[in-house]
């Protein structure tokens, strides 16, 4: 299973790349712990976690071809 991860402002900075595949994550929570072990800087980071467009607030389910989104935090105006 392979994933698109798209990653924006301070988010791409830490990783060095705004985006990339990464494979065998099947959830939400397996990929921000494969991410934060790999990038321990983002452990002290906030940002929002977004799956095809929709952002998420708890763990779901990915699926083969997903989009996931690294979002830094922001404000409406």
């Amino acid at each position: 299973m392979e994933l698109e991860i798209l990653t924006f402002g301070q988010i791409s900075d830490i990783i060095g790349k705004s985006t990339f595949k990464i494979s065998y994550i099947n959830n939400t929570q397996d990929l921000i712990e494969n991410l934060t072990n790999e990038f321990p800087e983002l452990k002290n980071t906030r940002y929002i976690v977004a799956v095809n467009k929709h952002i998420v607030h708890q763990n779901i389910q990915l699926n083969p071809g997903d989009v996931v989104a690294l979002l830094p935090p922001f404000s409406g105006g």
